[in-house]
């Protein structure tokens, strides 16, 4: 019989190799043995990640619920001076930021046209009362000529009415002596009020024409030291904004300062642009430094309800869930055990309910809570079992035991 050698072998007693289907088998089975034992590893210590909870306690201060606007600072009051006649400027006593008073000179139209004027009616007067001084005279023998009959009876009543007409014609001279008197006086622009000019829209050697519009010459704000904001506020915040309440506004021009106001007058006149409705909010703002100019722009903030020395949470804990929960519904609550310190029973029956996770025992645990009046940092918490100094959580971090960095999530 003939032997089969078998290669790699040094004679009939010779070893023999392993196949290469033999050895990748066994690879396999070494590789799916270390994954299996890294992920049970990595498990384990992902599982054993102990978890810290980031909390923040629970005070009692202030809540204020704002609406925000925007608006430009204005005067409190401008008057606008312009021109009755028409005339070239032939002087200019005012220019920007001119301090006057009532009744000073700020620019003059040429007056000769109108002296003119005024010299003419002023002469066809005294002839008209000339006129009616001889006609008074004749009246008076034409009277004794008619008591003797010497005359006609028609040439005597001719004279009466002669006399009569001619002093109408006396009073509308008069009447014209008077316009162009007036008409002379427009020609000294003066100011109407105490105040600062703001606008001059005119120079000397200008036309002004006054025939169907009067001319704007100059824009004088009564009291600088006085200001207003005029606010567009949408129609969805309008319902809670009342005058009286307190109004914080910033400009750009003092971006770390801010102001203080108060709303005077709320508009109800409607103004809409490209179907959006909002209403004129006037807020009054003292401006003794001289810092706000008319026509700044003003970031708004009105205050339309605030509390003080209520007990709050931050907005971040009535967000929050724990990681384990993340998808889940949330579990029920614990059932309110009344207001916290400072409420009353008549409070707690009003707002929304909420919830609030506390560690207790070093465990979070669900507490239940009315919510009040909210801000952008707190809420307002008017019943509930909690207590001033309550640890609520706001966020928790989850570090794995081999590394020092991990996850960190907050109740957003």
């Amino acid at each position: 019989m003939e032997r089969l050698h078998l290669l790699g072998s040094d004679g009939p007693h010779g070893r023999i190799r392993p196949t290469s289907h033999f050895t990748g088998a066994k690879l396999a089975i070494v590789a799916t043995a270390a994954v299996a034992v890294a992920a049970m590893a990595w498990w384990a210590t992902r599982r054993s990640a102990p978890t810290h909870y980031v909390t923040a306690p629970v005070t009692r201060g202030i809540v204020v619920r704002s609406i925000t606007a925007t608006g430009t600072v204005n005067p409190v009051l401008t008057i606008i001076i312009g021109s009755y006649v028409s005339g070239v400027i032939s002087d200019m006593c005012c220019d920007y930021n001119t301090r006057v008073r009532k009744g000073q000179l700020c620019a003059k139209i040429d007056p000769r046209p109108y002296q003119a004027a005024l010299d003419q009616a002023r002469g066809q007067l005294a002839r008209d009362k000339a006129q009616l001084q001889g006609a008074r005279i004749d009246l008076a023998r034409y009277t004794d000529l008619h008591n003797e009959d010497s005359i006609a009876r028609q040439t005597y009543e001719d004279q009466v009415a002669l006399v009569h007409e001619l002093q109408g014609l006396v009073q509308l001279d008069q009447a014209s002596v008077r316009t162009a008197e007036i008409n002379l006086g427009y020609t000294d622009i003066v100011s109407p009020v105490d105040g600062t000019v703001v606008a001059r829209n005119i120079t000397i050697g200008q036309t002004v024409a006054a025939s169907f519009q009067t001319p704007t010459l100059f824009l004088i704000a009564t009291d600088l030291t006085k200001m207003q904001v005029d606010t567009n506020v949408t129609e969805s915040d309008i319902g809670a904004v009342k005058e009286g309440n307190q109004a914080r506004f910033t400009v750009e021009a003092f971006t770390n300062r801010t102001f203080e106001g108060t709303v005077v007058q709320v508009r109800q006149a409607p103004q809409t642009v490209q179907n959006v409705v909002t209403y004129d909010v006037v807020i009054g703002a003292d401006n003794a430094q001289f810092l706000l100019k008319p026509g700044m722009t003003a970031t708004v903030a009105i205050v339309s309800e605030r509390r003080t020395n209520v007990p709050r949470v931050p907005d971040q804990a009535l967000r929050f869930l724990p990681g384990g929960l993340q998808g889940t519904q949330k579990p029920s609550t614990v059932p309110s055990a009344g207001p916290p310190p400072g409420t009353t029973q008549a409070g707690s029956a009003e707002g929304s309910r909420g919830e609030v996770w506390v560690l207790r025992d070093g465990k979070p645990t669900p507490v239940a809570v009315t919510k009040g009046l909210a801000d952008e940092s707190y809420t307002e918490v008017i019943a509930g079992n909690l207590s001033i100094g309550d640890e609520v959580i706001i966020g928790e971090q989850r570090t794995a035991s081999s590394s020092r960095t991990g996850t960190f999530r907050f109740g957003l």
